[in-house]
């Protein structure tokens, strides 16, 4: 197991996903256990039966002019979710702390500007070409997302994309860590934004892992996920805060394509080395945001390996039924859930479930509830065993 960390102070957070813009809709949706799941209304129709969790107003929404090369759905939810919770001035006075190549940028993403290149090829020209407006490569391309990102925010140090499937921006968590303890910066921006297109849609509809009705996690009928779109980022700084980074694990087990282990070896392994660089317990952990998709395998496993690891009265809850499974940013989504839980004292329940899967825990909770909130876990579980296991708690200044 790997040696204790020391932690990093989380100095801002925020998240945009189908239950609204920043944290304080976020909180409302979470304490309410109200769902931003809607009917398909994504593309032309006829649209796939399915329910989603779309982000509103990114049609109408217009990036500045001297951004305006960079436009395409997923970049302008990027831009979205920058202006929520004074995000951009948090990183304005880093930026001019420290230096703009001392200001890292990692962002996840499963498919960043794959729905504009889609849409480039509906647009060819008589000789079969991108047309003129699409000629773009800074937007086509998988580094497109972090790309803009850097341009908007005016950094110039070492920029990252993550794609890891669902681990992906939890993942950027862990490689900002390493990169602050290195020295070779003194701040980290990390996130992850993903957005609805035919790919992501009727990719998980091949794989007949997409649900008719609003995705129920944990739940004994569950038959399938929700997909949603998300932006989300945080700013990681050295030393310690009230809200703060504690530890992080990962592992690949490559068990399968699509399918987790049938133990969670590698999702336990990701868990327990995330203790480690915590120096904390099972018993440590007031809440687990779990992975919890609502696919029949991914809850079967993650409710198994919770209930055989933590106390019984430990809180744990979904909350993709709030946002849908929004892929790539699934792992800042829920950082951001955690760390709300973190300063309110709110453990969200699993929204759509009405009967829990007798192979799950008593931790699994249905409603939420309020507690003395320490420490939190937080999953992300990606295809092909991509795992990423998260440990946010409160520092000594909280």
């Amino acid at each position: 197991m790997p040696s204790r960390i020391p932690p990093l102070h989380i100095s801002a957070y925020t998240a945009t996903s189908a239950v609204g813009q920043g944290k304080a809709a976020l909180r409302d949706a979470l304490a309410q256990s109200r769902s931003g799941l809607r009917a398909n209304d994504f593309g032309a129709a006829p649209h796939l039966p399915t329910w989603i969790g779309r982000v509103d107003g990114l049609e109408a929404l217009h990036l500045p002019e001297a951004l305006a090369r960079w436009d395409c759905r997923n970049n302008r939810l990027a831009w979205m979710g920058l202006q929520a919770d004074g995000f951009m001035d948090a990183v304005a006075r880093v930026r001019a702390a420290y230096g703009p190549t001392r200001v890292a940028l990692i962002l996840g993403t499963s498919t960043s500007s794959i729905g504009e290149t889609e849409l480039a090829y509906t647009q060819l020209d008589a000789d079969g070409g991108f047309a003129e407006a699409q000629r773009r490569p800074d937007v086509h391309t998988p580094h497109s997302l972090a790309l803009f990102v850097q341009e908007a925010l005016g950094l110039e140090g070492p920029c990252e994309t993550i794609s890891t499937a669902c681990s992906s921006s939890a993942k950027a968590f862990a490689s900002a860590e390493r990169l602050i303890r290195l020295g070779l910066v003194d701040a980290a921006v990390v996130g992850g934004v993903d957005t609805l297109c035919g790919s992501v849609l009727y990719g998980f509809n091949s794989l007949e892992l997409v649900s008719s009705a609003p995705c129920r996690p944990f739940d004994a009928a569950r038959d399938g996920i929700s997909l949603g779109e998300a932006a989300g980022f945080a700013l990681l700084e050295r030393g310690p805060g009230a809200l703060e980074l504690q530890g992080y694990g990962e592992a690949s087990d490559a068990h399968h394509m699509s399918t987790p282990h049938p133990q969670g070896l590698g999702a336990e392994r990701a868990m327990d080395e995330a203790l480690a660089r915590a120096g904390l317990t099972t018993d440590d952990i007031d809440y687990i945001n779990m992975h919890g998709t609502a696919s029949t395998k991914n809850d079967e496993v993650e409710g198994a390996l919770i209930a055989r690891r933590f106390p019984e009265h430990t809180h744990a809850s979904s909350t993709k039924g709030f946002t849908g499974h929004t892929l790539g940013a699934a792992g800042i989504v829920e950082a951001a859930v955690s760390l709300l839980t973190l300063e309110t004292g709110l453990m969200p329940g699993t929204v759509n479930t009405t009967t829990l899967d007798a192979d799950c825990g008593p931790q699994v909770r249905l409603t939420p509830a309020h507690g003395k909130v320490r420490h939190v876990l937080s999953n992300s579980f990606g295809f092909g065993g991509n795992n990423c296991a998260l440990i946010f708690g409160k520092g000594v200044a909280a």
